[in-house]
């Protein structure tokens, strides 16, 4: 079995104990190592590998919170614990809209759950600590730089994401703490962004508040238990208020209705779309996974419309490995 790679949070950026008003050391202690092996012939494997590693947070008895990318399809799951204790775990749920994922361990973890606070309450300049496993020195001291709309190349879209500043170097899973010492979002990417002229590297967190409508469901359900969004497998981006496509899901409706790479999607359903949120909104709206999406494209200097049949994305990945 893999393990974790050893590296570092430099000290100057790794929280100290005496700057919070919370048992610094016991919540970190609830942030879990993961460890996911995920079948070659895996939807999701080509894009996402087929061994993932990052973090998790324990939110309940042996219930572990986790980006959903790690676990996606894995056919096993290892915990690492803080005393180096390694416990097997199974995929309990995943959700595609908010990209949570739920662990439960198949073993006595004894960790005290890190409890979940609001992350509505949250403002800007506050700090926080973004918890990864092994404590202080693999944790970031961090302040709210944004809470500002997230759209995703992935057919992805969030209303309000959290940024934090400086970067976690092994964000996946990682635990957004706030001053209180309780858990308000699980990390997810780290991006990009310019300010005074200089690049910055920030993590984008989900909110923890996304979880509480759904944490039932995903734990009874495996995931949300209602119908699924349209989706057409195919990845976009802007560029200069256009959404452009660049790339195609194998396998999916997209790919199927024959569209490529550099096609600009002009508009769904006669509505003109200029930007990725406006176009998953406006597919969206159309009703639930296997409606028709008529899309109005362009490529090579030709328009045309075609309709693309969507899908619920969850029909292609392999269902999680029962113990």
């Amino acid at each position: 079995m893999a393990v974790l790679t050893e590296w570092r949070v430099p000290p100057a950026h790794q929280p100290r104990a005496s700057d919070y008003g919370f048992d610094l050391d016991r919540a970190l202690a609830s942030v879990v190592g993961l460890h996911a092996i995920i079948p070659s012939d895996a939807f999701s494997a080509e894009t996402l590998g087929t061994e993932r590693a990052g973090n998790g947070v324990v939110i309940d008895d042996g219930l572990v919170l986790t980006i959903g990318y790690l676990v996606t399809e894995a056919e096993s799951v290892w915990l690492h614990l803080g005393d180096g204790r390694v416990v097997e775990g199974h995929v309990l749920g995943f959700d595609a809209v908010t990209g949570f994922g739920l662990v439960q361990a198949l073993g006595q973890l004894d960790i005290e759950p890190l409890p979940l606070g609001s992350s509505a309450d949250i403002r800007l300049g506050d700090r926080v600590v973004v918890g990864g496993a092994g404590g202080r020195t693999r944790s970031l001291a961090s302040r709210i730089v944004a809470k500002q709309e997230f759209a995703g190349y992935w057919e992805y879209l969030l209303d309000e994401a959290l940024f934090t500043y400086p970067a976690h170097p092994n964000w996946g899973g990682t635990g957004l703490i706030n001053e209180r010492g309780e858990l308000i979002g699980i990390g997810s990417l780290q991006l990009q962004r310019e300010r005074d002229g200089k690049a910055e590297h920030v993590n984008m967190i989900v909110p923890i508040d996304l979880l509480k409508p759904i944490l039932d469901d995903l734990r009874k359900f495996g995931r949300v238990n209602k119908p699924a969004r349209p989706w057409l497998g195919l990845y976009s981006t802007e560029i200069d208020n256009r959404v452009v496509v660049i790339g195609i899901s194998a396998n999916g409706p997209a790919a199927r209705a024959e569209l490529k790479s550099e096609d600009v999607i002009l508009a769904v359903a006669g509505e003109k779309v200029t930007s990725q949120a406006a176009f998953y909104r406006k597919m969206w709206s159309l009703g639930a996974a296997g409606v028709d999406v008529p899309l109005t494209v362009h490529h090579d200097g030709v328009t045309f419309d075609v309709t693309v049949t969507s899908t619920d994305r969850f029909k292609l990945l392999k269902a999680p490995k029962l113990h």
